[in-house]
C-alpha cells in the first residue's frame, strides 16, 4: 500500500499490525473491529462479547505528539491511513474516538500496573490516551497464510481430531517431547503455534524453529506435525493468556489445546482457587483444554516420570528448568542428554557459537573416531559426535 496525501495518518508498530492482522482474519473472533466506549466498558466489566469469553476491550490508541494530536482532530466517517516502518498498511473508517484511561488498561490486560513486570514495561511506552473505534483493513498477510496451510494440512491427512499446543521451546528439551508424543498418541494431527515475541526473548526464533524441525524431521510422522510462528503480542502477555490462547487456536481450527500446569494463565485460577472459572470460560468457547502434569527425570526410575505418580522423593528428580539449561547452552556447555537430545544440543550451539572452532576439522580427526576417509564436518556434527564422547561409560 501507498500512503494518500489527503489522508490523515496514525503511526502503529509491527506489534499493533499484527494484533488488527489477528483479529481480521477471525482468529479472535466474533472480534471484527476496534470497539467504541461504550462496547469498551461492558466488555472490561462483564468480560464477555457478544456471548463469547473476552477479557478486555479491543481498542487501538496508540501514543505520540503526533498520534494524539490526530486522534484529536478525527470525526466520524473519515478514512485515516496507518503507517508501520514509513509504509501505509491499512486504514480505518472512524466511528468514534474516546479517551482512555492507561492505568485501568494496563490493570485489564496484566492485572498490574508494576513497571517490574515486562508487559507493563512495554505496553506503558506504546499506549496512548485516546482510542479510535471503527472498521478497518490491514495488509499484513502472514497471519491469513497461516490459517490456510493448517486448513490445507486437515483436507490432506483428513484430521477429525486436531490438537494443539503454544510453545517457547526456549529450548526445546525432553519433556516437550514426551508431550509432543503423547499428544500425538491421542490425536491425528497436532498444530504447534512457537512464540514469535516481539522484543528480545532467549533464543532468536529462527533457533528455536531450526531445532524444533530438526526434531519433528527426524523423530516424528512429518505430516501430522505442523509447526506455525505465534506473534506473541500484548494481548497474550497478561494473566488472561489462556483464554485467549484458547480462543486463537479454536479459530484456527483446532479441537484442543494442552498447556502444562506450570502455564503463567493456570497458575493464577490455581493460585485463586479459581479453576473452575476458567474451564467454564474454555467451554462457552467449545474446545477441549488439557493439562499435562509436570514430568521430571527421576534417578531411581531412570526415566521422564509424571511427579504425581513417581513414588521417589525430589531429591531423587531432575527438573527440566528451561532458564537453567539455557544458561548452560548460552556458557557454551552441552546439556546433559537426559534433558536436551544431542541433535537439538548441536543444533543451537552451533547457532549461537558460529565459527567457534578455528580449528574444527584439526580438532574433529584429533578425537573423533572416523573412516580414515578426509571429510568436511560441520560445527553441528563436531557438537554430536563430542556429545557421544560424553555418553562413553567404561572409564566413568
Amino acid at each position: 500500500m501507498t500512503s494518500s496525501k489527503k489522508s490523515k495518518t496514525l503511526y502503529v508498530d509491527q506489534e499493533a499490525l499484527s494484533t488488527l492482522a489477528l483479529v481480521q482474519e477471525g482468529i479472535l473472533k466474533p472480534v471484527d473491529k476496534l470497539m467504541n466506549e461504550k462496547e469498551s466498558k461492558q466488555v472490561d466489566k462483564s468480560k464477555m462479547y457478544k456471548g463469547i469469553p473476552f477479557p478486555f476491550a479491543f481498542i487501538l490508541a496508540p501514543s505520540g505528539k503526533v498520534n494524539t494530536k490526530v486522534l484529536s482532530s478525527l470525526k466520524k466517517g473519515e478514512k485515516v491511513d496507518l503507517i508501520c516502518n514509513n509504509k501505509k498498511v491499512g486504514e480505518i473508517e472512524v466511528e468514534e474516538t474516546f479517551k482512555i484511561d492507561p492505568k485501568k488498561r494496563l490493570i485489564a490486560i496484566y492485572g498490574t500496573t508494576d513497571s517490574s513486570h515486562p508487559g507493563v514495561r512495554s505496553t506503558k511506552k506504546r499506549l496512548g490516551k485516546i482510542a479510535v473505534s471503527g472498521s478497518y483493513s490491514v495488509d499484513y498477510p502472514i497471519i491469513g497464510g497461516n490459517k490456510k496451510l493448517i486448513n490445507a494440512m486437515k483436507r490432506k491427512t483428513g484430521a477429525k481430531s486436531v490438537s494443539s499446543m503454544i510453545l517457547s521451546a526456549n529450548p526445546l528439551n525432553r519433556v516437550h517431547e514426551r508431550m509432543i508424543r503423547k499428544i500425538l498418541d491421542d490425536n491425528n494431527m497436532l498444530v504447534i503455534f512457537l512464540r514469535k515475541p516481539f522484543g528480545s526473548d532467549g533464543l532468536r526464533y529462527d533457533i528455536r524453529y531450526n531445532a524444533l524441525m530438526t526434531f519433528i524431521d527426524g523423530f516424528l510422522t512429518r505430516d501430522r506435525v505442523m509447526v506455525i510462528p505465534f506473534e506473541n503480542t500484548y494481548l497474550f502477555a497478561g494473566y488472561n493468556e489462556l483464554i485467549l490462547d484458547a480462543l486463537l487456536t479454536k479459530n484456527y481450527g483446532c479441537n484442543q489445546l494442552v498447556v502444562g500446569e506450570n502455564h503463567g494463565g493456570l497458575g493464577l485460577y490455581y493460585d485463586q482457587n479459581r479453576l473452575n472459572g476458567v474451564f467454564d470460560s474454555c467451554r462457552d468457547l467449545d474446545i477441549d483444554i488439557k493439562i499435562v502434569d509436570e514430568y521430571v527425570y527421576c534417578d531411581t526410575c531412570k526415566t521422564l516420570v509424571n511427579t504425581h505418580t513417581c513414588p521417589h522423593g525430589q531429591h531423587h528428580h531432575v527438573h527440566y528448568h528451561s532458564e537453567s539449561i539455557m544458561n548452560l547452552m548460552k556458557a557454551g556447555m552441552v546439556p546433559p542428554v537426559l534433558l536436551v537430545r544431542k541433535e537439538i544440543s548441536a543444533s543451537i550451539l552451533a547457532a549461537l557459537f558460529p565459527n567457534r572452532f578455528r580449528t574444527l576439522q584439526e580438532l574433529h580427526y584429533s578425537l573423533i573416531p572416523g573412516t580414515g576417509l578426509i571429510e568436511q564436518q560441520s560445527e553441528e556434527q563436531f557438537y554430536i559426535n563430542l556429545i557421544e564422547l560424553h555418553s562413553t561409560t567404561s572409564l566413568t
